[in-house]
């Protein structure tokens, strides 16, 4: 018999493990696919298609057209992974999006990493 831990959770943030990973595996392979030019290029030709070559579910979808990365965390999206998509497609940074997920602006989020010394 095999014992788990039990499952950690962090208020507000949702937590990247197996289950995420499941949930997430094709819109993180389509992600994963951003590292080539030729495929962001796709991508950006026809978004719902090539959301539906990769099988992605209607919320990924969704998620994915409206731009909303917050929600893509929800529904698997593993952050290494969006971040081909944040970067290589729609421009943004890796503050980019922890601003997004912490509620402030880009410049209030870097002023808090540089008093917090990171």
């Amino acid at each position: 018999m095999s014992i788990r831990p039990p499952k950690r959770t962090i208020p507000g943030a949702p937590i990247f493990d197996h289950e995420a990973a499941r949930r997430g595996y094709a819109l993180n392979k389509m992600c994963y696919s951003f590292n080539s030019k030729a495929n962001r290029d796709e991508f950006v030709s026809d978004e719902a298609a090539y959301c539906r070559k990769f099988g992605l579910s209607q919320e990924q979808t969704q998620a994915i057209l409206g731009r909303d990365v917050l929600a893509l965390i929800r529904v698997g999206g593993g952050v290494y992974f969006l971040g081909k998509l944040a970067g290589g497609v729609l421009g943004l940074d890796m503050q980019d999006i922890g601003a997004l997920q912490t509620g402030m602006s880009k410049e209030d989020f870097k002023a808090k990493l540089v008093a917090a010394g990171n």
